[in-house]
């Protein structure tokens, strides 16, 4: 049954999916010792709500865009529940900022396979890779996901390898000026600090030990038959595949050395991740197990807001 509700694109599943989002929201407040549920606090927050929701709108349109999936939502009602695993990430703005515009370049970086427009969409993603570091600093690690494209989508030219730091220091050049004109200093624009930690004792709370268990069981699982099927896809897409995979072990990078852990760093692994599972999904063809697949995946983040 909830196999059938997400297997097709509907208006009604965005419409759960909304609302789970808000569950999200909402559970974010409660779990802020700083906040209160009431008009103000969500008000102040919607912004990052919108940013969010739109982070899965676009996640929806790469999938169907570039045929990550069979058209169905699963990858959407994936992402939500996700976000419902780890609620803090509403808090930190710059991070939801930050993936939505990754999300922006890893649409830049997989259109590059239809050889069109090549240097103008290498310079676009490097630049947004750019804009989100500016936000979140490790967010620049997904740079590296540019040359992985430019391996499996087009030849090694040199105007296409150096096209992309062009676009990415443009962005840094636009954020000098701006700290000049506004503030007469050169790095006011620059609110990060690229530091590494390792320390995941942060993580050692029930909630956050069933999520990541949840992420990792899930995901190493799904990813054995994701890794396992891109031969059997079509040629012309299995670039894009491995793309997606290459986003997944970038992301789970930026959450081993994140240097302050606090939940919203795996928001970058979402989009990735979500993609993975879903084409697992797709794969069962035992009903009764995809029923209770889908069924864990989603009743454990509702069982972690009572945690």
């Amino acid at each position: 049954m909830i196999a059938s509700i997400f297997s097709k694109s509907k208006p009604i599943n965005f419409l759960i999916v909304f609302f789970i989002t808000i569950i999200a929201l909402l559970a974010a407040l409660y779990l802020d010792p700083e906040s209160e549920i009431n008009a103000l606090s969500i008000f102040k927050l919607l912004p990052v709500f919108i940013v969010c929701y739109l982070s899965i709108l676009l996640l929806d349109f790469i999938v169907n865009k570039n045929s990550l999936s069979q058209k169905s939502n699963f990858e959407v009602v994936l992402f939500s529940v996700f976000v419902l695993a780890i609620p803090q990430l509403f808090l930190h703005q710059n991070l939801v900022f930050s993936n939505l515009i990754i999300l922006l370049a890893l649409r830049r970086i997989i259109s590059i396979q239809k050889q069109k427009d090549t240097l103008k969409k290498l310079f676009d993603s490097g630049f947004l890779i750019g804009l989100a570091s500016l936000f979140y600093f490790w967010s620049i690690l997904f740079f590296v996901l540019i040359f992985i494209a430019i391996f499996f989508y087009a030849e090694a030219e040199i105007k296409k390898v150096i096209t992309p730091f062009l676009g990415f220091i443009s962005i840094y050049i636009v954020a000098i000026t701006y700290s000049l004109i506004v503030d007469d200093a050169f790095f006011s624009a620059f609110t990060w600090s690229p530091s590494i930690s390792f320390d995941l004792s942060a993580f050692n709370s029930a909630q956050f030990i069933i999520a990541i268990t949840m992420f990792l069981s899930f995901g190493l699982w799904s990813s054995i038959f994701y890794l396992r099927g891109i031969k059997n896809k079509k040629k012309t897409f299995r670039p894009s595949y491995s793309v997606i995979f290459s986003a997944c072990l970038i992301a789970s990078s930026i959450i081993v050395i994140a240097p302050n852990k606090n939940g919203s760093e795996f928001l970058f692994l979402f989009a990735p991740l979500a993609i993975i599972i879903t084409n697992y999904i797709e794969t069962i063809a035992e009903k009764w197990f995809k029923e209770v697949f889908l069924f864990a995946l989603l009743v454990i983040p509702f069982i972690l807001l009572f945690l």
